[in-house]
């Protein structure tokens, strides 16, 4: 043993000479140049040293999960997500948070790297998507960040930084606000997915890039790495189910676009080689949508199939390997929130994609808030001034009887916009916040004319569509001026009750409201409730009557009436019914489209009702379409 000391000596020496050399490296790393900035000097050890910078218009945020062992790829030092920086720590300036060849393989698990995109003001959705996937155990994650014309998006890098989400900036510059589909920006923000893609596959790592508005319901990891040959896996904007189970979509009767919001690449030499074209296609010419690049150059070839049993087709060069993930589970708008295609095939999906919706950025946040699986602050589910629901109480032959076209479809969303326009009348009257009911149609609404519903798809009817296919969820959730449309109405989506995230306070902190006939016996004005805790209203009431007896339960989170039929009479002061009259107009929005008809759509009107004779049909005149004022 003697003749092994001087051995065992040397060693040791070295292990502690390098542990040595690589924390002075960390921590110069982190603390370095901290007095060039307010938010100087971390004591987080998370972040890599800048060396082999990828992009100098490609922002990365890295986010970080440390959840059970980490990956023999993964460095182990680094801090799990949601764990703030300590209490007094500084932030390190903007130069310290670079991407690097070393951060993607520290991201890297079993090869594959998990990618998302967006700015400051899709916060929320970044928020979602990384909570999503870390409840799933899903912690090789990155987000970039992307690059446009304004100035640095220093806020989101702070937000998540502060969040406790570890952040990777590369120093461009790019929007803080929502871009707009199809806006110039939007395309931008496109390209970079694109110049993404292009720098990370040379480092032979495989990527699942997908858009911030994707929420993710099941690892999808398990399942892409089925298809080991595969050199793309992309979604569809398919509607019509092509196979009844979870194996890849059948590339020969997939007649929609190939979406790029979900798809996974392989570093194999035509991937790469599709990734450089596409690339070149997009910078030459700043109209073109990525997604279109992208179908036209995968299209060029498109088969025969790689086996029989794999569902791979050969595309692009004849060489390039590719699948289409199944609509029926990585959902789209329509798969998900209309056909609801993975409930009737009794299957699990693995993710939804907020598409084929008509609100923008607010519909898109709406209906994963309607499907419950959006994460919103605290105080979202304890709303100021409290919360008014009520019972639609729809009646069995609007809702069931006869055939599903355009006058049985109106015939039963004007029953329910009619109580919903009273509901948002006595919710102004009480400061209070409506959570609206959910809302029943009997046909699908597209941007091109149909026959009601697709046909092929499993659209069932009638179904609980979202909110946008009838009224204008962008204005309702957006500011409109008080001098004009009167006081804000603030919504809220119509599961939100049985969301897990609502406090237990404000669900036992409820009140029961049933309408009555006045002078029917009981049915008094009074503030006085039963031994169950319900009120007798009486129906017709005026605004003095309302203020007078709910002025008692100003206390109470939640008032629920028994229906909206006839509950009030309307606002004692002109110019407040008129404001209120001006602003619910523009909550409505329409339905598309009549077949071989220009213009297709047709207008709601909340106040049909007061219109003799009125029957759906498309705008006669540019002065009916109120849609184009």
């Amino acid at each position: 043993m003697a003749n092994y000391k001087p051995v065992f000596l040397t060693i040791y020496a070295a292990v502690v000479v390098g542990v040595v050399v690589s924390s002075f490296y960390v921590f110069s790393a982190v603390y370095s140049s901290s007095s060039s900035s307010s938010s100087s000097s971390s004591s987080s050890l998370w972040f890599s040293p800048a060396q082999n910078q990828v992009s100098n218009c490609s922002h990365l945020t890295v986010v970080n999960v440390s959840l059970g062992s980490a990956s023999q790829t993964q460095s182990k030092s680094m801090m799990p997500i949601w764990e703030v920086p300590p209490s007094g720590s500084k932030m390190p300036p903007l130069k310290t948070f670079k991407l690097t060849k070393e951060l993607v393989q520290q991201r890297v698990k079993d090869n594959v790297v998990v990618v998302t995109f967006g700015n400051y003001a899709f916060m929320d959705f970044i928020l979602t998507w990384v909570k999503h996937l870390t409840d799933l155990g899903v912690d090789n994650l990155l987000v970039e960040l992307n690059c446009d014309a304004g100035a640095m998006d220093t806020k989101m890098v702070e937000a998540l930084y502060w969040k406790g989400v570890p952040v990777f900036d590369m120093g461009g510059h790019m929007s803080t606000i929502d871009v707009g589909w199809g806006s110039k920006a939007f395309h931008k923000m496109g390209r970079q997915k694109v110049i993404l893609i292009d720098a990370i596959l040379p480092m032979g790592f495989e990527i699942l890039m997908c858009d911030t508005d994707v929420v993710w319901l099941k690892n999808p990891l398990p399942y892409l790495a089925r298809f080991p040959e595969a050199d793309i896996l992309t979604s569809t904007d398919q509607v019509v189910p092509t196979v009844v189970d979870d194996s890849l979509d059948n590339w020969q009767q997939v007649g929609a676009a190939y979406n790029i919001g979900i798809f996974h690449w392989r570093p194999s030499n035509s991937a790469k080689q599709l990734a450089r074209e596409w690339k070149e296609l997009l910078l030459a010419d700043a109209n073109l949508w990525d997604q279109n690049g992208f179908n036209d150059l995968v299209r060029r070839q498109l088969g025969p199939s790689v086996d029989e049993e794999s569902g791979l087709a050969y595309a692009y060069d004849g060489n390039l390997k590719l699948g289409l993930l199944p609509a029926s589970i990585f959902c789209s708008g329509h798969t998900y929130f209309v056909q609801a295609m993975y409930q009737q095939l009794r299957l699990e999906p693995y993710a939804v994609h907020t598409t084929f919706q008509y609100a923008g950025t607010e519909g898109k946040r709406h209906r994963l808030r309607e499907a419950m699986v959006f994460y919103d602050p605290p105080d979202y589910y304890d709303a100021s001034g409290g919360f008014l629901t009520f019972n639609p109480s729809i009646p069995k032959s609007l809702l069931l009887d006869g055939e599903h076209n355009l006058e049985s479809h109106f015939d039963l969303v004007n029953y329910q916009i009619k109580q919903i326009r009273t509901a948002l009348a006595v919710t102004s009257l009480l400061n209070r916040t409506l959570v609206m009911p959910p809302l029943w149609c009997r046909l699908d609404r597209l941007w091109f004319g149909h026959p009601g519903i697709l046909p092929g798809s499993m659209t069932k009817q009638p179904f609980i569509c979202p909110l946008d296919h009838v009224f204008e969820v962008k204005t309702m959730l957006n500011e409109l001026p008080e001098d004009e449309f009167g006081p804000p109405i603030r919504i809220r989506e119509y599961s939100l009750f049985a969301n897990p995230s609502m406090p237990k306070k404000v669900k036992e902190s409820w009140l029961d409201v049933n309408f009555c006939q006045e002078g029917s016996r009981g049915c008094e004005v009074s503030n006085s409730t039963s031994q169950a805790g319900v009120l007798k209203f009486p129906k017709r009431s005026s605004e003095e009557t309302y203020k007078t007896v709910f002025s008692s339960f100003k206390d109470v989170k939640v008032i629920q009436f028994s229906s909206m039929q006839d509950a009030f009479t309307g606002f004692a002061d002109k110019s407040r019914e008129d404001k209120f009259r001006k602003r619910v107009k523009a909550y409505t929005g329409l339905w598309c489209c009549v077949e071989n008809h220009t213009p297709g759509h047709i207008l709601y009107d909340i106040y049909w009702d007061e219109k003799p004779n009125w029957k759906p049909k498309p705008p006669q005149t540019p002065e009916e379409d109120h849609h184009l004022l």
